[in-house]
């Protein structure tokens, strides 16, 4: 009896990250520096502990609502208001969900049918497609690398044109999962001055928002909110990977949706979680700017190692990766050259192919890590450079 044969077909079309893959294949070698995962190695502001101890002690162990705690909702749309300008009415305008990933997984699941397509820059962070697929639909990727990785107009409207009717929604996340690209207001707006000519859904992922080194975040929500499926949460900007909170911001009808979706992936978000939520957003408003300051000197100090090596680096103004071109003469399966690389020098960096085929010949480094560590890093990889010259 081999059950497996009477799964969702669908399953059979995804499978696990392949960034996750490749980390754990290369977790036991011996002395790995890993610069894999996008995973802050701050910890949690001590006050945010502080506010999960104390919601512990008050016993606030029991379910919230579907859509989550009143406090955190108001905490949540405050904060949206007070950075970004976009106004959300918290009794029905913001879900609290498991992370952004689980924000993604109700968003897409809650509009998508079979047959409809789903735009995307590419390269883009993997975590989308598969649920895509679930939802018998189609990703339709927009090959981003003629122009630095940055999404034009232009592009969009030429993919509607293409595409037509079948294009349910596009999806934007920026600061960009793997390149570190993020947009100006004049560049959104210019986005969402094509986007509101077509009756289509934009998720818009903006996990990142915190973390940009030149201008502040601009989110398309403030020039077409109706639209708008705002995805956010506390992971990147808090050091709360673990935590498990996200956030979906939208006009009240599209919300009302997706809470049906949301409740029978998980019913509600951890109590205690959110709790500690409502004191990172509100007295932690702002606890993101010291540790963005330290990503921006090790952003400088990775992108220079690594152009000195011989690789075409788009210079990254937010998030935490560099995203590097493999220089010629080397390995360009990008596969071979981070496994190659791993047990050679003992430093894990992630194929670019697991960002899809448009990345293919590039490598993604997450400089989320100590100074000292991204420099032995970075020393090791000077050495496989030379030695494999």
């Amino acid at each position: 009896m081999d059950l497996t044969k009477r799964f969702n077909k669908q399953v059979d079309k995804i499978a696990v990250s392949m960034i996750r893959q490749f980390d754990e294949r290369v977790t036991n070698i011996d002395g790995i520096i890993k610069l894999t995962l996008g995973e802050p190695d701050f910890n949690t502001p001590e006050h945010v502990k502080t506010a999960a101890h104390d919601a512990i002690n008050q016993n606030f162990s029991h379910y919230s609502g579907m859509s989550g705690l009143t406090d955190v909702r108001e905490a949540a749309t405050f904060f949206m208001k007070e950075k970004y300008g976009v106004s959300y009415q918290p009794t029905s305008e913001v879900l609290v969900t498991v992370g952004a990933t689980e924000a993604i997984s109700a968003s897409l699941l809650s509009i998508l049918e079979p047959g409809d397509k789903v735009l995307m820059p590419a390269p883009i962070y993997p975590g989308y497609e598969p649920v895509i697929t679930l939802a018998q639909a189609e990703p339709v990727y927009i090959d981003t690398r003629s122009n630095h990785f940055v999404l034009t107009p232009e592009m969009i409207e030429a993919a509607m044109v293409q595409h037509g009717e079948k294009v349910k929604a596009i999806i934007l996340n920026y600061p960009s999962n793997p390149t570190g690209v993020t947009y100006n207001r004049e560049e959104v707006k210019a986005i969402a001055d094509v986007l509101k000519n077509y009756s289509i859904f934009v998720i818009s992922d903006e996990i990142y928002s915190e973390l940009t080194y030149d201008d502040q975040h601009v989110s398309i929500a403030e020039f077409i909110p109706e639209q708008t499926i705002l995805i956010n949460g506390l992971s990147k900007s808090h050091a709360m990977t673990g935590w498990r909170i996200g956030f979906i911001f939208g006009p009240e009808k599209l919300i009302a949706e997706i809470i049906k979706v949301h409740q029978y992936l998980v019913t509600a978000a951890s109590t205690i979680s959110q709790k500690a939520a409502v004191r990172a957003l509100v007295e932690g408003m702002n606890d993101a700017s010291v540790m963005k300051e330290e990503y921006r000197e090790r952003r400088d100090f990775v992108y220079e190692q690594m152009t000195s090596f011989g690789f075409d680096v788009a210079r990254p103004n937010g998030a935490f990766y560099i995203f590097a071109k493999i220089p010629a003469g080397f390995e360009q399966d990008s596969m071979k050259f981070c496994v190659d690389l791993a047990q050679q020098e003992a430093v894990a960096i992630i194929p670019g192919v697991a960002f899809g085929k448009e990345a293919e010949g590039y490598v993604r480094i997450s400089y989320a890590a100590s100074l000292d560590t991204l420099k032995e890093a970075m020393t090791r990889i000077g050495n496989y450079m030379k030695s494999n010259s």
